[in-house]
């Protein structure tokens, strides 16, 4: 990973829980945090352009508040603030990371959600349908946990389809950054369509499960060792809620094979996932962006 992670920020609970979240992950892997206020491009309104005033107001609000997000985090991390305009507060922060080459963007929970759980709001949304950047999901109540409880483990949703490499890959390079557990985990035989007859098919599916993780943990580096498990349950929702999940944890999952290439599109077990999540989640692209290309 790069030494950067992009964190967008809004003076709200749920832009204290990206901050708090980004700075954990920076802290583990050493790298730089970078906080983005966007605004309004300048030329969006054709009908009623806005006063200079204005425009001044709110740079210099965002600024102060840029001021006191970066206050709160810990002396020994290095930060940057940015002040950006865009077509919107997702665009702003995708060009804002491919700027400044940044690894990962960090953003928080739609308002109204329960503690510890993920609501997607519009900028998470169209993050996760476009972004060329892995997207980091702080569910709500990040900005409470523990600063010193870190970045513990890893859990890569390990499968099949197209992908998968670029996932384990992600896993493997963030784990070995932040000095965490590894984990593996297959739900490839969870979700079963109710016509289904369960007994025989998720036998089956039980068999390809070990062989995917067996795979997957033989391709491991040398110095990466990893714990595999298989999730159990009737639905992905059922699987989750009856894993452990450690408060230093971070799940990796990856983009839908409808995603564009080097682009996000957030999948249905994605997306179910993050109805019992506890932890947050990161979302990658299911290619890599080659070198040269743009």
């Amino acid at each position: 990973m790069s030494g950067r992670i992009v964190v967008g920020y809004t003076a709200t609970d749920a832009g204290a829980d990206a901050v708090a979240l980004g700075a954990r992950l920076a802290a583990a892997a050493d790298a730089a945090i970078d906080l983005v206020v966007v605004l309004p491009a300048a030329d969006r309104s054709v009908i009623t352009p806005p006063e200079s005033g204005y425009e001044q107001y709110l740079r210099g609000q965002a600024a102060e508040w840029l001021g006191q997000a970066s206050d709160s985090l810990p002396a020994s991390l290095s930060r940057e603030t940015h002040v950006r305009y865009g077509e919107s507060f997702a665009e702003g922060l995708q060009t804002a990371a491919q700027e400044l080459g940044a690894s990962y963007i960090v953003v928080g929970a739609a308002n109204g959600g329960l503690r510890g759980r993920h609501r997607l709001g519009t900028v998470a949304t169209e993050l996760l349908h476009s972004s060329e950047v892995p997207v980091v999901l702080a569910p709500e109540g990040s900005r409470h946990v523990d600063p010193e409880t870190g970045i513990t483990r890893i859990t890569a949703a390990i499968g099949t389809r197209p992908g998968a490499d670029v996932l384990l890959e992600e896993a493997i390079a963030l784990a070995t950054a932040t000095h965490a557990e590894l984990r593996l985990l297959s739900l490839v035989s969870v979700d079963l369509p109710a016509s289904v007859d369960t007994g025989v098919i998720r036998i089956a599916g039980e068999a390809h499960t070990e062989r995917v993780l067996a795979q997957a943990k033989d391709g491991l580096p040398d110095h990466i060792d990893a714990d595999v498990v298989s999730a159990a349950g009737e639905s992905i929702e059922d699987a989750v809620a009856h894993l452990s999940w450690e408060p230093g944890e971070l799940a990796i999952v990856g983009s839908s094979r409808l995603a564009s290439p080097r682009r996000l599109f957030l999948g249905s077990t994605a997306a179910k996932m993050l109805h019992e999540l506890p932890v947050p989640m990161i979302v990658v692209p299911r290619t890599r962006k080659e070198e040269g290309q743009k």
